[in-house]
């Protein structure tokens, strides 16, 4: 009865992580403190064998719930961060051709073609 108490204590802990507001300052810790739950998580869950009692699956089923929750959270945060990344390439890309805007122009300068036969 304990470890599934336990797993639902860590599974609240998670899901409270997510109702925090993330910005770009912030996100790095977040994201190990998410990573540390996820593995403590594990760890219990490994711990927990049936059979269970009529407590042990409603809490069960709450955990469930709330799984459902993190893993809308979790897509969400990372799909921002997927966003954020493409951007930072863009600008890192921008920025390069704006540095020497010549960089990616093959021409062959010089040449001539005589096409008459």
């Amino acid at each position: 009865m304990g470890d599934i108490k336990a797993l639902l204590n860590v599974t609240e802990e998670l899901a409270d992580l997510f109702e925090q507001p993330v910005t770009s300052k912030d996100r790095s810790k977040i994201i190990v403190d998410i990573n540390r739950l996820i593995e403590a998580r594990g760890h219990i869950m490994e711990m927990i064998k049936p059979p269970f009692t009529e407590e042990e699956k409603q809490i069960g089923e709450q955990v469930v719930m709330l799984n459902n929750v993190i893993k809308y959270e979790m897509d969400q945060l990372f799909a921002e961060l997927k966003t954020e990344m493409k951007q930072m390439k863009q600008l890192k890309r921008s920025n390069q051709s704006y540095t020497n805007p010549y960089q990616h122009v093959n021409t062959m300068d010089g040449m001539f073609m005589d096409s008459k036969k």
